[in-house]
């Protein structure tokens, strides 16, 4: 079954560090968000236990600050309300020094018409609400969330849709519903369109005070605010497979490492400084995967997760980051339920691709480090996962 598309696998003992099998371990594929096994090492690497969500001084009656690219920002399930806080209750006149992220607003080679879906978020230097608007139904009338937006949603008659649901204009914040019933529980996350005026606009609308911007380098003794632990921050990318916080952690770990804010400079640095040791030397472009150009080889993976392992040396704290086969994340329905999984390991979805790369612990005391990916295959999904997993419990059984 396996046989007729490309398959890549590896298998480690993690203890000895010796291979136990390779297939075309040295090819490269598209690992889609196994990538994130490389933005997960790059932090461990980089940050300490927490997040730095501003950087700031205060001059005369003025409080001047920058952003980090922290994804936590008043993010519904990361909670990171430690810089709000700090902003609102300042006593000085807030400025925003806007201008430190250079990049652009989407990952190289990520589909343009993928805009209204919340798994691809604009990427910014001080993103608010995850860069998310949520249109949501209540009392029989459509509201959003954060209300800033509110005069941006409208009614649009001449959408031919049968079910309700909500869209963004491509270029700019106007998001509109169908004249269609109004269901009683609805909610619909679209990623907005971040620009300058409107994190103006956020900040002042949340905080209730008035933010305006200055032009302004960033001295380096600016002072940090912290939001998140940084473990917190992981397991919601690792397990969720969110993207918007691996995206957004690039730019947390340049403005640490003093390099310009962009995914290409840490990147870069992280490769030339930080994995020397890979074997096939990849093509990385972003944090999350979402991008068809990167190419990592299984063997890659495996490397990265001995380094991962080495790294954090607490394997029940390790595990507990990813998702866990058969009982959280996105191993959740890819294995038979398990109250007591042996495999902990990070999934790369692609359509016509699909990836685990991570651990297993089987019945005899061993564990492995792995990487199981499949590309350009036209079956279906739940098909190639089956395959997997019966491979997978055949290891853990035999070995």
């Amino acid at each position: 079954m396996l046989n007729d598309h490309l398959v890549g696998f590896a298998l480690s003992d993690l203890d000895k560090g010796e291979m136990i099998y390779e297939r075309e371990a040295n090819k490269y594929f598209i690992p889609a968000s196994n990538t994130k096994l490389y933005t997960f090492y790059a932090g461990l690497r980089v940050l300490k236990d927490s997040i730095p969500a501003l950087r700031y001084i205060e001059k005369g009656d003025s409080l001047i600050f920058w952003g980090t690219g922290d994804p936590s920002f008043l993010e519904a399930r990361l909670k990171g309300i430690n810089a709000f806080n700090f902003l609102k209750s300042s006593s000085r006149k807030l400025f925003f020094a806007a201008g430190r992220y250079t990049g652009t607003a989407y990952g190289m080679g990520w589909a343009w018409d993928d805009y209204s879906d919340p798994s691809q978020t604009e990427i910014s230097e001080l993103p608010l609400y995850g860069n998310l608007a949520t249109i949501y139904t209540a009392a029989n009338r459509v509201n959003i969330n954060p209300a800033f937006f509110a005069d941006c949603l409208t009614k649009d008659s001449s959408l031919q849709v049968n079910a309700f649901t909500a869209d963004r204009k491509t270029e700019e914040n106007v998001f509109t519903y169908p004249a269609v019933k109004i269901p009683s529980e609805f909610s619909q996350q679209i990623p907005y369109r971040t620009s300058l005026t409107t994190t103006l606009g956020l900040l002042t609308d949340s905080l209730k005070r008035n933010v305006q911007f200055v032009e302004m380098e960033m001295p380096p003794d600016a002072k940090v605010i912290y939001n998140i632990a940084t473990e917190d921050a992981y397991r919601e990318m690792l397990l969720t497979s969110d993207n918007f916080i691996a995206e957004q952690l690039l730019l947390v770990y340049a403005d640490r490492l003093n390099l310009k804010l962009n995914s290409a400079g840490t990147i870069k640095y992280i490769l030339q400084n930080e994995l020397k040791s890979l074997p096939d030397y990849p093509r990385w472009v972003d944090g999350s995967g979402m991008s068809r150009m990167n190419l990592f080889s299984p063997r890659d993976m495996i490397t990265i997760l001995q380094l991962i392992d080495k790294e954090i040396n607490n394997r029940k704290k390790l595990f507990s980051l990813l998702p866990a086969a058969g009982k959280t994340g996105t191993l959740k329905n890819a294995y038979p339920k398990n109250e007591h999984p042996y495999i902990f390991a990070k999934t790369g979805t692609f359509s016509n691709n699909y990836n685990q790369s991570g651990y297993i612990s089987t019945k005899k005391g061993r564990v492995f480090s792995f990487s199981f990916m499949n590309n350009n295959f036209i079956t279906p999904l739940a098909r190639v996962k089956e395959e997997m997993a019966k491979m997978m419990i055949y290891i853990h059984d035999n070995f």
